[in-house]
Parts: structure tokens; sequence; C-alpha cells
């Protein structure tokens, strides 16, 4: 169920494996994972509730400066500058 949650596109579960897998390993990473989701199924079975799925934009989402601080560290190992501008929603865009 861990090695499948890792391949399916677009949830959490497979961000998660990706990222401790390039500092833990594979088979690592396959046993946090499955921790995950002993984790979720227990809270979810005890307490009657549905699964959240939290999204693969998670990490992003919940330190956007950390990500920033990434891409402009390598835009720079690359030889260029970077600039972040907010863009500016307007009232016909939402």
């Amino acid at each position: 169920m861990a090695m499948g949650a890792a391949r399916t596109k677009n949830i959490y579960l497979r961000e998660r494996y990706y990222r401790l897998a390039a500092r833990r390993g594979k088979q690592r990473a396959i046993v946090a994972i499955e921790h995950s989701l002993l984790t979720a199924i227990w809270h979810v079975l005890m307490n009657n509730l549905d699964y959240l799925e939290l999204g693969p934009d998670h990490f992003t989402r919940r330190e956007p400066t950390h990500v920033m601080r990434r891409i402009t560290k390598h835009a720079n190992a690359l030889g260029l500058t970077v600039r972040f501008d907010p863009i500016h929603q307007t009232a016909a865009a939402t």
C-alpha cells in the first residue's frame, strides 16, 4: 500500500516519499510512508472521520519562504538573479 501511495500522482504521500527518499533512502522512506498510512487509518477509524488529503503542494503552502529561498539559491548557483513580485488579484480573475 505504501509503494502504491508513493507512485500515485498528485497526493501528499508521494511528495513525502520523495522528500524522505532523497535524504534517507528508498527503503526507509517506504517504512515512513507505511507509518504515516497506519497513523492516518487509526485516526480515521477511531474518530469516525473522513480522510483529508493534504495535496501535493502541502509543503509549499506550509513554508512558502523556504521554497523561495531554495529557488533563489538554485538560481544564484546558475549565475542568475531572481526577483519575486506578488501577483495582484483582480476582481475579474476571481
